[in-house]
């Protein structure tokens, strides 16, 4: 499972313009800044592609849904270029010493 983490001070969404290519449109991609936790002492810096500036992530733990893996032309594994899809991971909270999930 790889997790990534929103943290507060990056629920923030930034806007980059692509400019018009081969006969089609300029968009623009937006983002925000997420960490991946890869198994390194310390969380990479990355960025979240966000579908609507006004719907960003936010704060918190997720992982990355098995649909967003693909199978490349190599065989190998990578993630989708577009379309990445993240949901938020349980949260563990403890009520009378036992420890339970709860769906942030």
């Amino acid at each position: 499972m790889l997790k990534i983490e929103v943290f507060q001070e990056d629920v923030n969404v930034t806007g980059r313009n692509m400019p018009p290519k081969d006969g089609k449109p300029g968009r623009t991609i937006y983002e925000q800044i997420a960490y991946a936790y890869l198994g390194g002492k310390f969380p990479v810096q990355m960025k979240l592609q966000v579908s609507e500036p006004s719907l960003p992530y936010t704060a918190g733990e997720y992982e990355i849904d098995s649909s967003s893996y693909v199978v490349n032309n190599f065989g190998g594994l990578e993630l989708k270029r577009f379309g990445l899809k993240i949901t938020p991971m349980a949260k563990a909270s403890t009520t009378n010493g036992q420890i339970t999930a709860v769906k942030s």
